[in-house]
């Protein structure tokens, strides 16, 4: 539908990159009520344009199944119409209409629904599950705003083309397309390719706005632009952080953005080090925790946590233990002190080697005959497992475990031990990409010894105990590990990429028989193209073989 008002010589359009909270939606509406009278009063904005279902969050999930979920949505749109007058609102909501629920966007003016657009296509593949809750749209929806027809779309609906095109040819002048779409490293580049192609299709304009924050495993790193009609992005609004950004558009016989701040695109370390940062402070501020814990082993996934962590929420709010055993090298503990000292938080250290005895004595009968194997090497993680949660418990603070994608994906890692906790930050960062993100952050300012880099890797569970004892070497391993799990690749097509057969094949049946331990690993944050968990879900019972 087209409604008519007066023209004018230039529009002005606020984009809300904000970070809502699911489930919120009394919250939520407040957000929205503040960021419309700060686009009005303060930044004279004609219209203010807000993320995808940032009434209620995104993903709102099996909430959307819940009978007073959507009658909580129904009484924050009549507060958020009672309350915002003299600006356009253009923001996402799930809507009940014609039998359906619809993941909606609707122009509000002084009050009124002006226009409703039904998102039409909706993702059903990697972390996303649309086609559970929601009916499909079918129609486009072009809406004159201070004398621009603007054609509305949601998120997915950019990436197919036949949305924009309806848009187009309903006699669209600009396209809107409001977003919650989730970061993984090169994402950016991805998204802009994709309006490239649709600015191509229809010769319009097209300012993308993105929602920004972390739920649970997925973060979204906002970095809403405009494209102008020749493909070029005019604006770009920083990665990983909120605000209220304007795009002012001219009106002749087109609309053409004028040029504005491009905020730089950050290096693949910078935006993997911020989707850190912010999916773990999200976590631990919106599920209510007043501080974390974890320990300190004095390698290098523990620190690179640890300063994830104090980056995130503060070093007040961040606990550090060290426990040493018989095989912890003195530098290791000297090392995680070094790394407590130079992010300003206290680190205790509680010897475990009492609680091993004690384990060790217990089953002194159960083991008798035997050799020490990884059993004991077990009893060690799980002696500190227990330690962390007992704080947890005590002090209300959240357990982060230190493990990284490459030890999930192999099984390096011990159930109810270095796996016990509440977030795992680098679940989803390979063993290599750790090494690059830890220089990265000690360019920032060095908080990680260079030793603790250029060690090699060991869990020090056993005398002279290295990774590589286990595991192949990580430059080998990470890209094996990439092809299998992100691609999809079978190990003869790996193998034909030069890497030894028997190599493949070994990782590959790791990565198979670890699948029950990645179920049973807390949620962490996701920073590739195709994470354990929500995304690459494979049955644990299972007997397919490559």
């Amino acid at each position: 539908m087209i409604a008519t008002v007066a023209t004018r010589s230039r529009l002005r359009l606020a984009m809300a990159q904000l970070d809502f909270h699911v489930g919120d939606i009394a919250g939520n509406v407040q957000r929205i009520i503040a960021a419309a009278g700060r686009a009005r009063d303060e930044l004279q904005a004609d219209v203010v344009v807000f993320p995808e279902l940032a009434l209620c969050g995104y993903p709102p999930e099996d909430l959307l199944m819940r009978q007073g979920f959507q009658l909580r949505v129904l009484q924050g749109l009549e507060e958020i119409k009672r309350a915002v007058h003299g600006i356009d609102m253009l923001f996402g909501y799930p809507a009940m209409a014609m039998g359906g629920l619809y993941n909606a966007a609707s122009l509000l003016r002084d009050g009124e629904l002006i226009a409703t657009y039904h998102k039409q296509h909706l993702p059903n593949y990697s972390v996303f599950d649309e086609v559970r809750y929601f009916t499909g749209g079918h129609e486009p929806c072009v809406v004159n705003v201070k004398g621009v027809a603007v054609g509305i779309t949601i998120c997915e609906d950019i990436w197919q083309p036949a949305p924009a095109a309806q848009a187009a040819a309903a006699g669209a002048q600009l396209l809107i397309n409001i977003n919650a779409s989730p970061y993984h490293l090169s994402k950016g580049d991805e998204r802009e390719r994709v309006l490239q192609r649709r600015v191509e299709e229809t010769g319009l304009p097209i300012a993308y706005l993105n929602l920004v924050g972390g739920q649970d495993e997925l973060v979204f790193d906002g970095e809403s632009f405009v494209m102008d009609a020749g493909g070029r992005v005019v604006q770009r609004a920083p990665a990983f952080e909120e605000g209220l950004w304007i795009a002012d558009f001219d009106i002749g016989d087109a609309v053409r953005p004028l040029p504005s701040e491009c905020a730089p695109k950050l290096s693949e370390e910078a935006s993997a080090y911020g989707a850190l940062v912010l999916g773990t402070r999200d976590y631990i501020d919106k599920n209510g925790f007043p501080g974390v814990v974890l320990g300190l082993s004095g390698g290098i996934d523990s620190a690179l946590t640890l300063a994830v962590a104090v980056d995130a929420i503060g070093p007040e709010r961040v606990e550090a233990v060290t426990m040493p055993s018989r095989y912890t090298a003195d530098m290791s503990v000297e090392d995680a002190r070094a790394e407590a000292a130079a992010l300003g938080i206290e680190c205790r250290t509680i010897p475990i080697e009492p609680l091993f005895n004690a384990f060790l004595a217990s089953l002194a009968d159960e083991f008798a005959g035997t050799e020490p194997d990884v059993t004991e090497e077990n009893i060690q993680a799980r002696c500190r497992g227990v330690l962390l949660m007992a704080i947890s418990n005590k002090k209300h603070k959240m357990v982060l475990t230190t493990g990284n994608k490459s030890e999930m994906a192999v099984g390096y890692a011990t159930l109810y031990g270095d796996m016990a906790g509440g977030f795992a930050v680098l679940k989803d960062v390979p063993k290599t990409l750790v090494y690059r993100l830890a220089r990265y952050r000690n360019r920032l300012r060095p908080v990680i010894p260079e030793r603790v880099i250029e060690r090699p890797p060991s869990a020090e569970l056993a005398p002279d105990q290295k990774d590589s004892d286990s595991l192949p070497a990580y430059d080998v391993l990470d890209p094996i590990l990439e092809m299998y799990v992100e691609r999809d690749l079978c190990p003869d097509d790996i193998v034909r990429q030069g890497y030894d057969r028997d190599a493949v094949e070994r990782v590959v049946r790791m990565v198979d028989r670890n699948e029950y331990k990645r179920r049973q690993a807390p949620p962490g944050v996701r920073v590739t193209c195709r994470a354990f968990g929500r995304d690459r879900r494979y049955p644990i019972t299972n007997g397919y073989r490559d």
